[in-house]
């Protein structure tokens, strides 16, 4: 309980109040300890453990696969030059698909045991790369393997359609 009191209150905070942090940052961080928050009491204890023995916070128990980008150069560092194959899940916070596909992909990228990786991108934040990657409607999924797109996808898939996707992108 304290914990879950000790996060709203981080959550409640604003950018101002802590300095040294940028915006975009501070919005991921947000995003995250937000979503903690409200799935906290249904966190087992072994998910409980790893939380609290880890520096990083995790919002699903696939979140070790996957990242939030934070802006254009942590997309080229993290998805274009990434040996590993990336999936790159273009959401926005007020899209309901969005909200839907994010754990199906999430779920579908763990099952892969660390061949491939999950970024996702935000794009009321980062609406640059939206429109570079030429984004039209979210959910957009792309495929990226050495930097360049395999594959593309817009709309809501079921699992073992996702599932499929991932196994074309890492050859398998």
């Amino acid at each position: 309980m304290a914990h879950r009191i000790f996060l709203r209150r981080i959550v409640s905070l604003s950018c101002r109040e802590l300095p040294g942090i940028s915006q975009s940052h501070f919005s991921g961080l947000r995003q995250s300890l937000t979503t903690l928050c409200n799935h906290s009491s249904t966190v087992s204890s072994a998910q409980n453990s790893l939380l609290h023995s880890s520096r990083m916070f995790f919002t699903s128990a696939f979140c070790r696969d996957s990242f939030i980008v934070q802006d254009g150069a942590d997309f080229n560092e993290r998805v274009i030059n990434s040996d590993k194959p990336v999936v790159v899940d273009f959401h926005a916070d007020w899209c309901g698909p969005c909200k839907i596909l994010g754990p199906r992909l999430e779920k579908a990228v763990a099952k892969q045991n660390g061949k491939v990786t999950m970024a996702k991108v935000n794009i009321d934040d980062l609406t640059d790369l939206a429109f570079e990657y030429e984004v039209s409607a979210v959910p957009t999924v792309i495929a990226v393997k050495n930097g360049n797109i395999v594959d593309k996808f817009v709309g809501v898939k079921e699992e073992d359609q996702l599932e499929a996707f991932i196994r074309k992108l890492i050859g398998g």
